[in-house]
């Protein structure tokens, strides 16, 4: 496929517009997608309202989103399970596959990764891309295109739930009800967990956890979140916690609500990116203490979970905008968080 096509391009802080680019050729072993809808991150948010994350700073004109669902429109000719027409998700990560960390299987740890918008590689908020089709994730009938671009969040919930050890009979508590959180808290529900409580100071979000499928919300706005969990479990802590928020407070009410040998699983960023915890109460209770970076061989799994029925990722999206009008879509994401849960940008259709 030759022609022009339409890519929106971060130009500095808090300013979006869009410019033209060849539509990419496939290599031999990649597939050319034609995006129909890319999700929104709190990555992208970040990037777009500070400019940096960490070591990575954005240098202008870049391209934000990594959460991307599409139809392959054109095969490379060593590709062979997937044919035009398939609609796809996206694993947005590209890693060496000879380190030692891709070798054993830890992909996702690999020093070489070249990931979509991590600077100074582009996203995927444009009408196209050409990607490995390794990478590309043939969906089901019934799994829309706006499921697929919601993959990529899904799977780092259940990363962050295999990462704990989620089974049959514990409690979990998921600390935050934003995107990840509800993420978090559907992959321990699919996993079979028994009850799962989420954290919150946001009613709107904490709303839609319920509707999702959390056993019980706690605003930590309104109540003390460990007083509130023991109340709900007569005295007992919870067996694993998920902290999404990335907040020092949330962490160190981790420590505090759960049982003795517990687990957490710290999964969000702070924003200093160091956290005093109390650490005397974690050795006392000899806790396991677990991380994630993005995920690895999750895609499949996500996948079947959202065909089969036991994940509702229509019901995480809020707003869905339109791609000509992506300085909306991305100040109110940052805005109106009030209203705003998840929202999806539509490439095309």
């Amino acid at each position: 496929m030759t022609g022009m096509m339409q890519v929106a391009v971060m130009t500095g802080i808090g300013e979006m517009d869009y410019i033209q680019r060849p539509i990419p050729t496939p290599r031999a072993d990649e597939v050319l997608v034609r995006l129909e809808y890319v999700g929104i991150c709190g990555s992208d948010m970040h990037y777009y309202e500070t400019g940096r994350i960490g070591d990575y700073t954005v240098q202008p004109p870049f391209v934000l989103g990594h959460e991307p669902g599409g139809v392959v429109v054109e095969v490379g000719e060593k590709v062979r399970h997937l044919a035009v027409g398939d609609r796809v998700a996206l694993e947005p990560g590209k890693t060496c596959g000879h380190c030692h960390f891709c070798r054993t299987g830890r992909y996702n740890l690999c020093p070489e990764v070249v990931f979509f918008a991590t600077p100074p590689v582009d996203g995927v908020f444009q009408e196209y891309v050409a990607h490995p089709a390794d990478l590309c994730f043939k969906l089901p009938d019934n799994v829309s295109t706006l499921e697929g671009a919601l993959i990529e969040p899904l799977a780092v919930g259940f990363h962050a739930a295999n990462q704990g050890g989620a089974h049959a009979g514990q409690t979990a508590v998921v600390m935050g009800a934003g995107c990840i959180g509800l993420m978090s808290m559907m992959a321990l529900k699919a996993m079979g967990v028994s009850r799962v409580y989420m954290v919150d100071m946001m009613e709107n979000r904490l709303a839609k956890a319920l509707e999702l499928g959390a056993d019980g919300v706690i605003n930590s706005d309104k109540e003390e979140g460990v007083q509130a969990l023991y109340a709900r479990k007569e005295g007992q802590g919870c067996d694993l916690v998920i902290e999404t928020s990335g907040a020092e407070s949330a962490a160190r009410q981790a420590i505090h609500m759960i049982q003795k040998g517990g687990t957490i699983v710290l999964v969000g960023y702070s924003k200093t990116g160091e956290m005093c915890l109390p650490m005397s109460l974690a050795l006392d209770k000899e806790l396991t203490f677990k991380t994630v970076f993005r995920y690895r061989h999750i895609y499949p799994m996500a996948i079947d979970a959202v065909a089969a029925g036991r994940v509702n990722l229509k019901g995480v999206v809020t707003h869905i905008f339109p791609f000509r009008d992506m300085q909306t879509a991305m100040d109110r994401s940052i805005t109106d968080k009030q209203n705003i849960v998840k929202a999806v940008v539509q490439i095309s259709q």
